[in-house]
């Protein structure tokens, strides 16, 4: 008995060996996701968005603050997104490409690179070019966590993001915090992701209202 709960820990303990390699794995697997974004900038500005996203990059955001009421959804195959200021009762609708510069958030994230896999493809670039550590487990908004420290070597930032703290699910995965450093160690952004839900099924029309 003492042998096999032995064997168990081993066993757990080499699974998460390596947490960002496997989030990684975890994501190429899945087709769909959704979520509440909450952001919180260092300088006070706060974000919250409804997330839906479904490969190979459909993105939908409803915004909920500060510019509540409004809709966009992001066409990989078009590499379009489209806009409703007024929400999606109002006929009016905007054609912008992924690169418009209203289309960036202050600290310059596209829609059309916003998702998981756009996050986990920093955080392992990142590594490349410095270290991480393990932060150990938590408890964040109710659910297991294990925690992670990526840093770049010397002064070396990705994405504008010297370092990262990130805290992945315990059972699937899924980033559930993420904080974000300069080179000076200033703490940039905190985005908390709740409510998350991965392998849903959408209706036939969710993307192409």
């Amino acid at each position: 008995m003492r042998w096999s709960v032995l064997l168990i820990a081993l066993l757990i303990g080499e699974a998460m060996a390596d947490p960002l390699a496997d989030a990684v794995i975890r994501f190429q697997e899945l087709s769909t996701y959704k979520a509440t974004v909450r952001s919180m900038a260092a300088d006070g500005e706060r974000q919250v968005i409804r997330y839906f996203f479904r490969k190979p990059g459909w993105v939908r955001m409803e915004f909920a603050e500060p510019h509540r009421g409004v809709v966009l959804i992001y066409d990989p195959e078009a590499r379009r997104i489209r806009l409703w200021p007024f929400g999606l009762n109002h006929a009016l609708v905007l054609p912008l490409a992924p690169d418009n510069p209203l289309m960036r958030s202050p600290r310059g994230h596209r829609v059309d690179r916003s998702d998981v896999g756009a996050l986990l493809d920093t955080l392992v670039a990142l590594r490349a070019r410095g270290n991480v550590v393990a932060l150990g487990a938590a408890d964040v908004s109710g659910h297991p966590a294990v925690g992670i420290e990526i840093v770049g070597a010397a002064s070396i930032s990705v994405a504008g993001v010297h370092r990262f703290q990130v805290w992945l699910a315990h059972d699937s995965l899924f980033p559930l915090r993420v904080k974000s450093f300069d080179a000076e160690n200033k703490l940039m952004e905190t985005v908390d992701l709740t409510d998350v839900a991965i392998g849903i099924r959408f209706s036939e029309n969710f993307f192409t209202p």
